[in-house]
């Protein structure tokens, strides 16, 4: 089993950046490609960004491309997200997850709230 908690959210301002973190407990997630999902209010939670368990592939969904960077510190159990140039948008209860997600993994998630 694996606890994932999300940090690092808050209200930000359209431009802004934030940089959330999602730290792992209770086994090792090196070996595993992680991931980024998002929620905002009314919709379902949808796919923000992933990472390959060695960081060599990447992918982003195509409404953060240029804008939000993943990336992992295995050492740490940790994977993190670099949001820039946040839009309104972008407000969304924030998750970290595998790829593909575990249903019981799911943690709390990060609110991440952008004013315009």
């Amino acid at each position: 089993q694996v606890q994932l908690v999300e940090s690092g959210g808050g209200l930000v301002q359209a431009g802004g950046s934030l940089r959330l973190s999602c730290a792992a407990s209770g086994r090792t997630i090196s070996s595993y490609a992680m991931g980024w999902f998002r929620q905002a209010p009314g919709k379902e939670r949808e796919f923000v960004a992933t990472i390959s368990w060695s960081g060599g592939n990447i992918r982003y969904a195509d409404s953060v491309k240029g804008r939000f960077t993943i990336s992992r510190d295995n050492a740490k159990n940790t994977v993190y997200l670099q949001m820039n140039s946040l839009k309104p948008e972008d407000t969304a209860v924030y998750y970290c997850n595998l790829n593909p997600p575990i249903r019981s993994f799911w943690g709390q998630g990060t609110q991440v709230t952008v004013s315009s």
